[in-house]
């Protein structure tokens, strides 16, 4: 199954989102729905579990691919953005790894992504992303300038429609994937990876029983994140492209728009850094109106991207916690039957993952 083709894309951009969640001080546990399956986070400790075609449950432990940070790295104004690059590069070779588990017939074959293929794959999505969220909205405001009822690029209308035009486009992305059979199965197993993640941190019995009682929406996931980054994308642009075009404007109009959206794109590192912060923050405050405010957007979005899972999803998941803790997890922690497949390289004891 080729992670490059439009469809897998979207599963790819969807299914990543509880990987970005900042986990909680107690848990210290995250996420991200699979083909077929679930991969759960604790610190470097990595699990992967799947349910194949035959019926049976499968996992596997590694270790979690990580930037080495120095002090620069890990300021709050730039960790964000290396949590998304961490991100990224964990939940490809997941997806892709739960996609030869949800075919295959035999054990043990290889599923890993060689260099090339992972940064091809990386490429590919990040310019669908630019393509789909930078490019087109930027496309669509230049229409309505055209049409006279918006601004230059160096004024403020011109972004409040690129804005506007960003959220539709979002929105519809997100309802349009939903119709995909195969999107709607990850967005059940993203149900799932929420509702055993509030039943580990109730501190109860874990089972598929308990586990469906809970929420399928969670405070701390990547939904959200992707919303802060958007929100905070339109507030940056509008304020910092008008200003770089009062310091300095090209001549040229083709070079004009050129660079709008090379400094568009520069500004994804400060852009996704605050948006880690402020969910990380909205996940600190006690519960009230304030954290009520922040994430109610981020709760009613997920209703789009996670469906309510069966109880065969909520076994995955399950798996995938119980390795995911390995020898911390708990004895309330009922797992069904299933194959460790292989956990090399994956740590005996998760370190914090919060830095």
């Amino acid at each position: 199954m080729s992670l490059i083709s439009p469809s897998n894309l979207a599963s790819l951009l969807s299914a990543s989102e509880d990987a970005a969640c900042p986990q909680s001080p107690q848990a210290m546990v995250g996420g991200q729905a699979l083909m077929e399956g679930v991969m759960m986070r604790n610190g470097d400790r990595l699990a992967i579990a799947v349910r194949r075609p035959a019926g049976d449950i499968v996992a596997e432990c590694r270790s979690w691919f990580s930037i080495k940070r120095g002090p620069v790295l890990k300021r709050p104004w730039i960790k964000g953005f290396i949590v998304l690059v961490e991100t990224l590069v964990n939940g490809i070779k997941a997806l892709n790894r739960s996609a030869v588990f949800a075919a295959e017939t035999k054990d043990g074959e290889s599923g890993d992504l060689k260099s090339w293929q992972l940064l091809l794959t990386m490429g590919v999505a990040i310019v669908f992303a630019v393509g789909l969220f930078v490019v087109l909205p930027h496309l669509f405001s230049l229409f309505m300038q055209w049409i006279g009822v918006s601004g230059g690029v160096e004024g403020l209308s011109f972004h409040i429609w690129d804005g506007l035009f960003k959220f539709c486009i979002f929105l519809g992305y997100i309802l349009a994937i939903s119709f995909l059979p195969d999107i709607r199965r990850v967005f059940q197993y993203h149900g799932a990876e929420h509702k055993v993640i509030h039943a580990f941190e109730s501190k109860g019995t874990i089972t598929p029983t308990t586990a469906a009682l809970n929420s399928r929406l969670h405070p701390r996931c990547g939904t959200t994140f992707l919303l802060f980054v958007l929100s905070i994308s339109i507030i940056v642009h509008a304020i910092a492209v008008p200003l770089l075009f009062k310091i300095w404007t090209p001549d040229n109009a083709v070079l004009k728009h050129v660079v709008a959206l090379l400094f568009k794109l520069a500004l994804i590192i400060p852009i996704s850094s605050a948006a880690y912060e402020l969910i990380r923050f909205a996940a600190r405050l006690k519960d009230g109106l304030a954290a009520d405010i922040l994430r109610m957007p981020g709760l009613v979005l997920q209703r789009l991207t996670t469906y309510e899972p069966d109880e065969s999803q909520l076994e995955v998941a399950i798996v995938a916690l119980r390795e995911a803790l390995g020898a911390e997890a708990p004895e309330s922690l009922v797992a069904p039957a299933y194959t460790l497949l292989s956990d090399g390289g994956c740590p005996a004891n998760a370190e914090s993952a919060v830095s």
